[in-house]
This record gives structure tokens, sequence and C-alpha cells, in this order.
């Protein structure tokens, strides 16, 4: 079997070191299409080191988003790359993220999900320093045609969109190099890059990283509702819902609700196709 759920649970987690500094954050925050205006206060905050601070959702790239990579490595998963989408991600902060940094990164398969034609793998990494914990990642990895081996099937809740207009509706374009800057934060996959090979997985063109789209979420949350203010983000979910290209312009609605925001995120381009769903924001 491809995938033995039960030897991957009780493998031991892998661990590795990672570092970053303050050129690692500013290319991400360059890559989420931060700095325009180039002038603008709040932009300088992500990025000019004399004031930067760091917004969690780097949590996803720090040290070059190994971790998720090697998950998939772990005893008891042998699955087809060609096979496989990220189909969604959630990060808890303990604290906020340093703008220098070496940490432990600790990895482990926390489940496997039987889908039927499918398996959901979550793939786990907690992440401290010598201060103590940072953040735990979990990325849920679809992959297709390893279901059926009668496991658990694992939660399957949405998120209701409030029956009311949201409080706050932002949109975003995403330039057309957004995707060649984004990947240099560590996610090299030529999907994002190459017209050619773009084509050969079914697309017309190159398309942009979900991460991508994920951080950009998080930073207009940050900068809309919770006053630029980083530290007050506490979790950050989502699942990725469709695609979207670079040219393109994200439509995000927002429902502000106490101590959490719930948002929507579509491909304003086209007639507002699901781009990110079940998405929340948990803030202080």
């Amino acid at each position: 079997m491809p995938i033995d759920a039960a030897r991957a649970l009780a493998a031991e987690p892998r661990t590795s070191d990672i570092s970053w500094d303050h050129k690692d954050v500013q290319l991400y925050h360059l890559g989420l299409g931060a700095g325009i205006p180039a002038t603008d206060p709040d932009e300088l905050r992500y990025t000019l080191e004399s004031k930067l601070h760091v917004l969690p959702s780097f949590a996803t790239v720090a040290g070059a988003g190994m971790a998720m990579l090697g998950g998939l490595g772990a005893p008891g998963i042998q699955v087809n790359l060609a096979a496989v989408l990220h189909g969604g991600h959630a990060i808890r902060l303990h604290r906020p993220i340093p703008v220098k940094g070496r940490a432990t990164s600790s990895s482990k398969v926390a489940a496997v999900y039987d889908k039927g034609k499918a398996a959901v793998i979550v793939l786990r990494s907690e992440v401290a320093d010598a201060e103590g914990p940072l953040w735990t990642s979990d990325a849920q990895i679809f992959v297709r045609g390893e279901g059926g081996f009668g496991g658990d099937r694992g939660p399957s809740a949405r998120l209701e969109e409030p029956a009311r207009e949201p409080d706050r509706t932002v949109e975003r374009t995403i330039r057309e190099e957004q995707a060649l800057l984004y990947r240099l934060s560590g996610d090299w996959n030529p999907l994002h890059a190459d017209p050619d090979f773009a084509k050969t997985a079914g697309f017309d063109r190159p398309i942009l990283h979900g991460l991508c789209s994920y951080g950009m979420t998080l930073k207009a949350v940050v900068d809309t509702l919770l006053d630029g203010d980083v530290s007050r983000v506490r979790a950050y979910s989502t699942r990725f819902a469709g695609i979207v290209f670079p040219g393109e312009t994200l439509r995000m609605r927002m429902w502000q609700e106490p101590g959490r925001i719930q948002v929507t995120v579509t491909a304003a381009d086209r007639d507002d196709a699901p781009v990110l769903a079940d998405t929340l924001v948990e803030h202080a």
C-alpha cells in the first residue's frame, strides 16, 4: 500500500535546524506585493529593516519551507508527487516571529484521512527557538487516488458564510512578475514560472502559488482590520479552493466578529471564482 497510515503516524518526528534574517522576511513580503507605495509608512513596516515586523504567514517559508516536503518522505508515505495537491494550511502563533532567528523544526504526520478516492495527509511542524515555542504549522496534503484504505474520513465541516454583507471588501491585484518573485522564498515548482510546464499540467499559463494568495490575504486583513499590528494574529487557516493567475485581482470579503475575522477570497476577473475558502484569522 503506498500509504501505511499506522506506520506514518507512529514514526518519530524529523527535526531540522532553520534560520532566517531580515533579508528573508523582506523578500517574502515583497513576494506578497508589499512596498506599494514604496514610501508609505504602513508599507515600510514590511520592507525597511529598521522598521520591520514579520507577517505571521512567514512561518510557511521560514527555512525555505522544507518541513512540508520532508514530511512527504516520512515512513509509510510513498506517493506520486504528480498526484499531490496542497489542500489547506493552518498556522498557530505562540508568540510573534522575530526578524532574525534560529530555531528547530520538528515535523511529523499528524493525521491520515481516507476520503474514498483520495487521501489527506496532515503534516505538522512544531517550531521552537531557545526561548520556547514559536509556531505550529499544519499542511493538509490531498493525494489523489490514494484513498479507500478503510481509514477515518476526518473532519469535513465548512465555515458558513455570515448571512450579512461583509464588513470590508478589498481588492489586491497580483503583479505580472509576482510568482517569479515569490518563488525565491523557496517554492521552486515550475508550475508557477514555466509556461510549457504549466500547459502539461492543464493550465494555459503559470498560476500563482496558493501560499502566496494565503499571505496576501493575511496582509490585507492585518492592514485593514487589525491596525497593521501583526502581533495581534493568534492563528490563521484556509482551504485552497481554486487557482488564480498573475495579473488577476483577488477580491477579499471580510466579516469581523469578536476575536476572529472570516474571509472569502475570489478571482474578481473570473466571475468571483473561488480561490480561498473556510478562511479564518483569530486575533487578540
